[in-house]
């Protein structure tokens, strides 16, 4: 069925000039409009989670837009998708792309201000994706690492400058405090790269998209904070040795040896686990 829809629907390209959609520059949209790489966006997540589809599966996206990436989900049969869309001229597209998929389920409203938490506990755990507005990507990665037990997976698109600091590896100049938290909570894969000339409009730079699957056992929401702001001391004054820039952590001489930390580290030269030992001890 999925796919005799999918011979009838129109184009995302098609969508965009029937209805006279423009990207939104102070809603940092960049359309992308090619379904070859939606739909490997899609595919090589579903691979990577060894999965075939999203049968049974709920899926949540965020800003679909003019719902490019929408229908390459929908062409791979959830239960339930959901997007979450702010930019209420996007809605005449994504109904019409419920006519053809009526598991679409549409809100209007900020990602931001969503229940993540509620949505888990009265439907269960569900999977996210999105190709992230570059403006609230950080915000929106570390509202959810926050809540990571409430998700099965997270696919999402980053600018790759952004990308390159979440998965860095301690002592280079891209790690730094998202890069702790991300590791932390999830076992993160970039599925691939993107150049500008794949959106539009083009920005001015290259795009990655990752995949997150979140740890067994993440960090609790009370650690997760204890995390946070002993990482944003550190690398808030990076050039700086932790015995400086930590100099405010109570007993840290002791906890530092503890662990196999010498004071006269820089931030980047602390492991992942290594914050998470002092912020336990804290």
């Amino acid at each position: 069925m999925a796919e005799n829809k999918k011979a009838i629907i129109s184009s995302t390209r098609d969508l965009v000039e029937k209805y006279g959609l423009m990207a939104k520059k102070t809603l940092g949209q960049n359309f992308l409009l090619d379904g070859n790489i939606t739909d490997k966006i899609v595919r090589l997540s579903l691979a990577e989670q060894k999965k075939g589809d999203w049968a049974g599966e709920t899926v949540v996206e965020v800003g679909p837009g003019p719902g490019g990436l929408t229908q390459a989900v929908l062409r791979k049969n959830p239960k339930l998708l959901r997007v979450i869309e702010m930019d209420d001229r996007c809605l005449d597209i994504l109904r019409e792309i419920r006519g053809y998929y009526p598991q679409l389920d549409i809100v209007c409203g900020d990602a931001l201000q969503f229940d993540w938490q509620d949505m888990a506990e009265r439907e269960g755990k569900f999977h996210i994706i999105s190709n992230l507005p570059y403006h609230v990507s950080v915000a929106l990665l570390l509202e959810w690492l926050k809540k990571a037990s409430c998700f099965k997976s997270l696919t999402l698109m980053f600018q790759k400058e952004v990308a390159d600091r979440i998965t860095a590896v301690p002592g280079g100049k891209n790690y730094g405090r998202v890069s702790v938290i991300s590791q932390l909570q999830c076992e993160i894969v970039r599925l691939f790269d993107l150049p500008p000339t794949c959106f539009v409009p083009a920005p001015k730079i290259w795009s990655s998209v990752l995949l997150f699957k979140p740890r067994p056992e993440p960090v609790e929401p009370a650690l997760l904070e204890k995390v946070e702001k002993l990482t944003e001391k550190a690398f808030g004054q990076r050039r700086k040795m932790i015995r400086q820039s930590l100099k405010s952590v109570s007993g840290l001489e002791r906890m530092a040896a503890e662990v196999g930390i010498e004071l006269t580290w820089r931030a980047e030269d602390l492991s992942v686990q290594q914050y998470l030992a002092l912020a336990q001890m804290m």
